[in-house]
């Protein structure tokens, strides 16, 4: 099991500003950075992944479908080879930083909504687009962890047992899944129990309270959660992922009115501790 710390707390472009952080969050014990890439080229993230080989962090990657001329579920092929290039632009920048996953609801433009559920043709759209992408996430030994995220943010893929279904029928080894315990804690009628649904195609773990604050400090079940993910034989990334208003954009996408903890630092030196404490309480 590795331990990670989500950026998006601070910024949705780490640069050489992010450099004294990036020291401190591995000073604190983390083994690795969650970077997301919503802008950028391959070049700055390999001189990223430099940076942070020589701090002693790991890395994983968030990102997300940013727009609706970048859609893969649209009618319009266009929009869709579109989607299918930005798809290709975030693994080879993920591919330079040398991170071998990329979670998020990369499947559907984030907060869009069309007024009813997903349609076949959306969904057949979609594995389309998966396919290909993962292809290409495949050359570059990137793998892609899909998100669900919560009706309130997204209609395409919500729930642990949609996500599963869908990964069943994309079918593709490049193309996984992930679990998050903010949006599990909104969708799931069990969300221990859909660790189990999610775990054949789970790649990637996101550690978020149910506020979006300090890990231990709401009402998430965590002794259950950690027993859980430890029964199922899961050992990958353990990321912590806590949204602030640092960023006005994200806030107002994630719905974040105001703050949930005293300070960023808080959040990462407390939510070690729980991470830690409850991982190693558990047999």
């Amino acid at each position: 099991m590795k331990i990670g710390f989500n950026l998006l707390l601070w910024t949705g472009h780490v640069g050489e500003d992010h450099y004294p952080l990036l020291r401190d969050i591995k000073k604190t014990g983390y083994d690795g950075v969650e970077v997301p890439v919503f802008e950028g080229t391959p070049d700055h993230y390999a001189r990223l992944g430099e940076v942070l080989d020589r701090i002693g962090l790991e890395r994983t990657v968030v990102t997300i479908m940013p727009s609706l001329d970048k859609d893969p579920l649209s009618a319009d092929q266009a929009t869709r080879k579109a989607a299918l290039d930005h798809a290709k632009w975030f693994i080879d920048c993920s591919a330079a930083l040398g991170a071998p996953i990329i979670g998020g609801p990369i499947h559907s433009v984030h907060g869009h909504f069309t007024g009813s559920g997903p349609t076949a043709a959306e969904r057949k759209r979609g594995i389309a687009f998966h396919r290909k992408a993962g292809d290409h996430a495949a050359r570059k030994n990137v793998r892609l962890a899909l998100e669900a995220l919560n009706r309130f943010e997204c209609y395409f893929l919500t729930t642990m047992q949609g996500l599963a279904d869908y990964l069943d029928e994309v079918d593709h080894p490049a193309v996984s899944g992930m679990y998050d315990t903010f949006h599990a804690n909104i969708e799931e009628a069990d969300p221990i129990k859909a660790i189990r649904t999610i775990r054949r195609h789970m790649s990637h773990v996101h550690i978020s309270e149910n506020d979006r604050g300090t890990p231990g400090k709401g009402h998430v079940d965590w002794a259950a959660t950690y027993k859980a993910l430890k029964a199922s034989k899961y050992d990958g990334w353990l990321t912590i992922e806590a949204f602030g208003r640092s960023l006005p954009a994200l806030a107002a996408a994630t719905r974040v009115w105001r703050d949930f903890f005293p300070s960023p630092e808080s959040v990462y030196r407390d939510g070690i501790k729980n991470i830690r404490k409850g991982w190693g309480r558990t047999r």
